[in-house]
Formats: structure tokens, sequence, C-alpha cells
């Protein structure tokens, strides 16, 4: 007998908007072009609310055709204390225009760029251990000074 996968879905989890601070430039780099931008706060809402704290951030980088590759990585609290550690890896493309403008904040239309993650959680928290034994992913939106997505659990 012959096991026939189960086809994934993505179920909503959970919406994240992340405060962004400026970006800091490092140049071309042995790793290539690489950007760092601080994350200064946030909120999550959804499965589980959580506020996200400053000290993170997106190591960035950029490759020669201007896509990026996506190295963000957060902390956030719950109300009850519970700390969670969230690890974000992803792509953002579109063209050459439309990536320069978001880099100067302007709002774009998200239908006009890709723009994907996905996630990876931690916690000693046993209320939302299960977070941890699932695979999420997310489409994303580049604001101003923000990132926002809706978090999907790939069942």
């Amino acid at each position: 007998m012959i096991l026939t996968p189960a086809v994934p879905a993505l179920d909503p989890a959970f919406d994240v908007t992340v405060q962004v601070g400026g970006v800091a430039d490092y140049g071309v780099t042995r790793a290539g072009h690489r950007r760092v931008i601080d994350i200064v706060g946030g909120q999550i809402t959804g499965s589980f609310d959580a506020k996200i704290l400053p000290g993170g951030a997106d190591w960035q980088l950029v490759r020669p055709d201007g896509a990026i590759d996506i190295d963000g990585r957060y902390s956030a609290q719950t109300s009850e204390g519970e700390l969670i550690y969230i690890e974000v890896s992803g792509v953002r493309s579109g063209s050459p225009d439309v990536l320069e403008a978001l880099l100067h904040g302007d709002e774009i239309d998200p239908t006009q760029y890709y723009f994907r993650t996905t996630l990876r959680i931690e916690t000693s928290s046993p209320r939302l251990a299960h977070l941890q034994h699932s695979l999420f992913v997310a489409s994303c939106v580049r604001e101003a000074d923000t990132v926002r997505y809706r978090a999907y659990r790939v069942t």
C-alpha cells in the first residue's frame, strides 16, 4: 500500500505589525550588499496577543537583481510575561522602481511586489508551546515605518 501525503492548507494564525527603525546600509561586504533595519516595537494579535520588544533587527542582503533576502529576528512578550522568539526568513522582490520607492517609504500597493516569509517560533511558555510544532508562512506589506503581515499555520 502506498500512502499519500496530506495536502497542506493554510489556517490564519495571527497578525503582526512590526515597527522598524532606519536602514543602516553597510554597503557591499563579503556576503553581499548588507543592510540592517532595527526593530523598535510592534504588536501581535490573533491566536495569541503580545507586544514586540525593541532590540531585534532584520539583517538583509540585497541581491544584484535588487531582490532582498530577509533574515529577521525579534522577541515579543505577552501580558502574562511569556516570551516568544520569532525568526523570519523570506524574500522581497519587484521592479527596481517599486523596490526603490519602498526603500524611500512610499506607499506601494502590495500587489506590485512580492514579499513572503516563513516563521519559526520558540518559547518556554507551556501555553504557547504548540507554536513551536508548526510551520508558519506570511504575506507581508512594507510601509514607511512598519512591516505588517498575517501569519498562516501550514496544516
